[in-house]
């Protein structure tokens, strides 16, 4: 069960990266008529929350 939740945290932190970067791409894209459809920031928000969860669960259970 710990291991589990170490790498549900880990893969939520990598998550998170991504939607940043990807956020980053699309605030400095060069045509602004393409927007996308991806909520990057939501995303990214709801994976930094599982790995905070994910990660205190961890820890609780270490």
């Amino acid at each position: 069960m710990q291991v589990s939740m170490l790498s549900v945290s880990i893969g939520a932190a990598l998550l998170c990266a991504l939607a940043e970067i990807a956020q980053w791409r699309r605030n400095n894209r060069r045509d602004v008529d393409r927007v996308g459809f991806m909520p990057w920031r939501g995303i990214g928000l709801a994976s930094a929350a599982v790995a905070i969860f994910a990660l205190a669960f961890w820890l609780h259970r270490g």
